[in-house]
């Protein structure tokens, strides 16, 4: 064998075959006594580092290469035997299939190195292969000789002889196009015929007797179980084409005993395996061109929408083709799709249904999208907010978005300035929130120190401190969030806080808009109008007015917790009293057992301790 030969690097190696646990250190190990060796690597997916089953070696000197060629090919690793060939740098040899043979109706016993030694006598093989799956050899395998010679020897030695008893064809790799374009010759020039559904009362002669009207039969073949019953369709095969095609032509269709017969040419496994595939991708292509822009898909939607509601609600904005709620077991599964008769009725119908409360949720509404380009846009989405966040020089603050069973330290709160803290205009990779179900931290953990900045004041502080006037007032004595008062054994403990709760603030559940005395009225549409990093500001400035009244030297920490909460739900908090009051004494409590935990922590002054 030539390792200087055209076609390949001087001393490089294509191991393939590999088991998954095979590494570098380990094919060292192997191949090092053949020679030197400069380099090796083990081809791994980029995502999951898992080795792809072949490997790449270098030698210093292209005789060790072909000594390890000659010598360890098919070798075990692991328990499986490697295959070992020159690497193939350029593939224009590999493509242009010059020298490739191909070998089918293999026995099942043969295997890479017998394929090899049964070839290697007509010439040098490039590479050698049985294709195998799951369960074994399929049957078939290629040969790559590095000559065109070399193959024409074995193809006119070889086709035709008996492998471990079983008669082989060997014949010229053809590609996918030139077998296409066979098939489609032999689908012009056909003269077998293929007929089902007639019933399980045929047999061969009747059939020989119904077609051979139209030319010489050379073969009529009715299918059988095992119990000798027809099983409904056979084979008729004619002597020439025009008298096959004559009887498609007119038996196709026909009626045979009450039954409606289909004759057609008959095709391979394959090739109709082939042709039923391409028609299924037209029709879902052209499915696809036929929705592009007027199917919508809607989600979020209540348990008692049913197609008719979904339809009507939709209804004002255009012609609805159809209207469908995807259900399981008869339950909604709380989306389903809308599709309209143009494209510009559908973009009114997004644009102004999406975010809006239908029954007791906000709808989610977009443009329906086939499952590939929606894998793909997330898949994207998420690789672009995974950079953003990896380029930032420091943890996230202000979002919310610490490490996990890490808490901010409490903020002082000015008496006569209230603000809240925004989010982080990063997007949260996790935007449910992670406080409500927080345990509280022991008192040995160390404490997450960093300051916080508020990213704005409130634009309508006065309104703030006007509300805030109108709280009835709370006796000196009564106890308030983060006072501490002392049981009679003198161990501290916090008290439940006092709600005072302004009636006024809080809308009627039902309502289509959140108002705030002083503010534009807030609603879905005018949320979604605005930009992402100002969605939570506008929510925020409906938040804190409402909190304050309720906890006033918590409220600017409670408004940064609940922000982390999605929009939607965030809207019907607003427009529910008693689910926000519980949301509030929910982070309450979060921060009270926060507190708990950083007393320890104190030194005189109030400052944390290292």
């Amino acid at each position: 064998m030539n390792a200087s030969g055209p076609g390949y690097p001087l001393a490089s190696l294509y191991v393939g075959d590999l088991h998954p646990d095979v590494t570098e250190a380990m094919l060292y190990e192997k191949f090092s006594p053949a020679g030197p060796i400069m380099s090796i690597r083990v081809c791994r997916d980029v995502a999951t580092r898992r080795s792809l089953g072949y490997a790449y070696i270098n030698f210093q000197q292209p005789v060790d290469a072909e000594r390890a060629l000659d010598t360890m090919n098919f070798e075990v690793i692991k328990g499986r035997p490697i295959r070992i060939m020159w690497s193939q740098r350029d593939p224009g040899l590999r493509k242009s299939g010059v020298g490739n043979v191909f070998i089918k109706n293999l026995d099942d016993s043969i295997d890479n190195k017998a394929l090899y030694d049964t070839f290697s006598t007509f010439g040098n093989i490039l590479s050698c292969k049985v294709v195998c799956d799951e369960n074994g050899s399929r049957g078939y395998g290629f040969v790559h000789f590095e000559t065109h010679e070399a193959a024409t020897r074995a193809i006119e030695t070889m086709n035709g002889m008996l492998l471990n008893d079983r008669k082989v064809f060997v014949g010229h790799f053809k590609s996918r196009k030139e077998r296409e374009a066979e098939v489609g010759t032999r689908a012009i020039e056909f003269t077998n015929v293929y007929i089902k559904n007639f019933g399980d009362d045929m047999d061969d002669d009747r059939l020989r007797e119904i077609f051979a009207r139209f030319g010489n039969t050379l073969s009529v073949k009715v299918m059988m179980d095992n119990s000798g019953r027809s099983k409904g369709f056979g084979f008729v095969n004619f002597e020439k084409h025009e008298e096959a095609q004559k009887a498609v032509a007119d038996m196709n269709g026909k009626e045979i005993n009450g039954r409606v017969l289909y004759v057609g040419r008959a095709q391979k496994r394959l090739e109709r395996q082939s042709e039923l595939k391409r028609k299924f991708e037209q029709m879902k292509q052209e499915r696809v061109n036929r929705y592009q822009g007027v199917n919508l898909y809607v989600k979020n939607l209540d348990d008692g929408i049913d197609d008719e509601r979904l339809r009507k609600e939709f209804s004002p904005y255009g012609t609805i083709t159809s209207a469908k709620v995807m259900t399981e077991g008869g339950r909604s599964k709380g989306f389903g799709f809308v599709c309209f008769s143009s494209p510009e009725e559908a973009t009114k119908a997004v644009t102004e249904m999406n975010g809006r409360i239908v029954s007791t949720k906000p709808l989610y509404v977009a443009l329906a999208q086939r499952k590939e380009e929606r894998k793909a846009i997330l898949t994207n989405q998420y690789m672009q907010r995974l950079a953003t966040m990896r380029a930032l020089p420091g943890p996230l603050l202000g979002s919310f978005q610490t490490p996990a069973g890490y808490f901010l330290p409490p903020m002082p709160q000015p008496q006569t300035r209230a603000a809240f803290y925004g989010p982080s205009p990063v997007v949260p990779v996790r935007p449910a929130t992670r406080w409500s179900a927080q345990p509280s931290r022991p008192p040995s953990t160390p404490i997450l120190r960093a300051a916080v900045p508020p990213r704005r004041l409130l634009s309508n502080i006065s309104t703030t401190r006007q509300a805030s006037t109108q709280v009835p007032r709370v006796p000196p004595q009564a106890h308030r969030v983060g006072e501490w008062d002392k049981d009679p054994h003198g161990n501290s403990h916090p008290f439940q806080p006092l709600i005072a709760v302004l009636p006024c603030f809080f809308p009627q559940v039902g309502e289509p808009a959140v108002h705030v005395q002083g503010q534009e009225p807030l609603t879905a549409s005018l949320l979604a109008a605005a930009p992402p990093q100002e969605q939570k500001q506008m929510i925020g400035e409906r938040l804190y007015p409402l909190i304050h009244v309720m906890h006033p030297s918590l409220a600017g920490k409670i408004t940064g917790m609940l922000l982390e909460i999605d929009n939607s739900e965030l809207l019907l908090l607003l427009e529910s009293p008693d689910s926000l009051r519980s949301k509030i004494e929910e982070a309450v409590t979060v921060l009270q057992a926060h507190q708990s935990a950083e007393i320890p922590h104190k030194g005189p002054a109030g400052a944390f301790l290292p």
